[in-house]
């Protein structure tokens, strides 16, 4: 069975113990030997070779075992970095995806006052920015 993105989880993982459960017999090693081996329970293998959900330190402990763990590399291999990218990171390492809205944003670097906020108009109701000394001095040239 070749893996596809139509086939179903558990379809997939029935392939996945099957598989292990060949590499196991083409070592000669019975359940219990191979179990005790990678450090997990019996149980665990079994469920693992039936086609259950598994952790994925019991799968990588089988894989070791089995002498397969090399072939985790052909599953997720590392991603290539573009020339662009190298550029930009200048041999920092990425740790987040850029957002979405990021790219479509105005290229303007944000300052600050310069939200939607503090354009808008005061109202009559809003208090001077220079507080109350403010208004007792324009109470006083009301007076004179």
């Amino acid at each position: 069975m070749k893996f596809l993105d139509k086939n179903s989880d558990s379809a997939i993982l029935k392939e996945l113990g099957s598989r292990i459960a060949l590499h196991r017999l083409n070592r000669n090693l019975a359940q219990e030997e191979l179990a005790k081996e990678a450090g997990i329970s019996l149980r665990t293998l079994v469920r693992i070779e039936g086609g259950y959900p598994a952790q994925t330190p019991n799968i990588v402990r089988l894989l070791r075992v089995l002498h397969l763990l090399e072939n985790l590399e052909a599953l997720i291999p590392e991603p290539p970095i573009s020339p662009v990218q190298q550029l930009k990171m200048q041999g920092k390492q990425r740790k987040r995806a850029s957002s979405k809205s990021a790219a479509s944003a105005s290229k303007q670097p944000w300052s600050w006052g310069a939200d939607d906020n503090s354009q808008a108009p005061k109202q009559d109701g809003d208090k001077d920015s220079a507080g109350p000394a403010s208004k007792q001095s324009s109470k006083g040239k009301n007076r004179q």
